[in-house]
């Protein structure tokens, strides 16, 4: 009878650490950390392009770009790129950056594109003489790591990205619409997997402090508001210049200029999913008024809002 009663104890124990970790379905006892990342892709396109003039871009989200012949070139800060079909070139979001396709060049100034969709019937091998065969992906990661360092990063291609690149672009020439789930998966592990072929200089932010990471979302969960550094610091309970320094030394900037940037990043989201105003954006994002929305979009992007609006991205 003893031993039954110690059998039943311990069988007791056993079930009550189970049953600590019953919401997630994991019977062990040792705790796992994990990544979040909250992917967002915004375009995913295989196109013959004649023009490729833009000059001088800074938006707010990630690119992936490969081409299939040479021709393209990408120029960051003092560097010029010659783009070649054995890499993808992997832009982070908010870097500064033009391109041009060689063989015709008219624009020194703004963004001029000129180019159509890819098709099935289309003999790629005859276009590629004349024209520039451009695959691009646009994405989002969220918060923290849609704001790590600038910059282009070059990746070898190897024998599974080519056959991921080969799948993409084959059911992008038959549609380009309407993506069904097996194509947006096969789309954000190949993301993913581009990705996590990028050196570790590029995340630091995977590290971010706690206490920053709790303000960031605070930020996200008011960014209509205008939130000074003492009302941030509030939230982590922190003196404002103590606060100021942890977020510079984590995220790079300051917290004025994050919270800006983070603003123009929402305002270029609403620019493409909405048809506010101006007026109604500036007001919309805790601005005092439209002129001075303006002034800080065009500091951080290069362009004005109503530019930006008219654009053509590539």
């Amino acid at each position: 009878m003893l031993k039954t009663t110690k059998f039943v104890s311990k069988l007791n124990i056993r079930l009550m650490k189970l049953h600590q970790n019953i919401s997630t379905g994991d019977p062990s006892s040792q705790k796992q950390s994990f990544v979040d990342i909250n992917m967002k892709v915004l375009c995913c396109r295989y196109w013959l392009l004649d023009l490729w003039d833009c000059h001088d871009m800074v938006f707010p989200f990630w690119r992936i770009y490969w081409n299939r012949n040479m021709g393209g070139v990408l120029t960051h800060l003092e560097d010029e790129i010659e783009m070649d079909p054995d890499h993808m070139y992997i832009i982070s979001p908010f870097t500064s950056f033009s391109s041009h396709y060689k063989k015709r060049i008219r624009y020194k100034t703004g963004i001029h594109v000129s180019g159509r969709h890819l098709i099935v019937s289309d003999e790629e091998n005859e276009l590629e003489s004349e024209s520039l065969i451009h695959f691009f992906l646009h994405f989002n990661l969220g918060i923290p790591f849609d704001n790590v360092f600038p910059g282009i990063f070059k990746i070898q291609i190897n024998n599974v990205f080519q056959k991921k690149l080969e799948y993409l672009t084959h059911q992008l020439k038959k549609n380009n619409t309407a993506f069904k789930m097996t194509s947006s998966l096969r789309i954000q592990s190949f993301v993913m997997e581009v990705l996590s072929s990028i050196g570790p200089e590029l995340w630091k932010s995977v590290n971010t402090d706690s206490r920053v990471l709790k303000v960031i979302r605070f930020i996200e969960n008011n960014i209509g508001k205008k939130n000074s550094n003492t009302e941030l610091a509030e939230v982590i309970n922190m003196a404002p210049n103590s606060f100021s320094r942890l977020f510079k030394e984590n995220m790079g900037v300051t917290p004025h200029h994050f919270l800006q940037k983070r603003k123009v990043a929402y305002a270029c989201e609403l620019f493409e999913y909405t048809d506010k105003t101006i007026e109604e954006m500036a007001a919309l994002l805790g601005f005092s008024d439209r002129y001075h929305f303006t002034r800080v979009f065009t500091a951080i992007t290069g362009v004005s809002p109503g530019s930006y609006r008219t654009r053509i991205l590539f």
